[in-house]
């Protein structure tokens, strides 16, 4: 979805509500596999690199700014 480029373009508040939204889905994604089958088990891979890109991206201009 989202590679580290296009990360670093966004700002501030765009990284939290992405963030926000990843996260939302793949709540929803867990929540399937309890009602019924997920044809693509592999979206929970790629939900995850997405917010674990996100939050790297957060923590390194957190510690830029300190």
């Amino acid at each position: 979805m989202s590679t580290a480029e296009e990360v670093r373009k966004m700002r501030d508040e765009e990284i939290s509500i992405e963030l926000k939204k990843l996260r939302e889905k793949i709540f929803t994604l867990r929540s399937q596999t309890v009602t019924d089958k997920i044809e693509d088990t592999s979206q929970f891979r790629k939900l995850r690199r997405d917010v674990a890109r996100l939050m790297t991206e957060r923590h390194a201009r957190q510690l830029a700014k300190a």
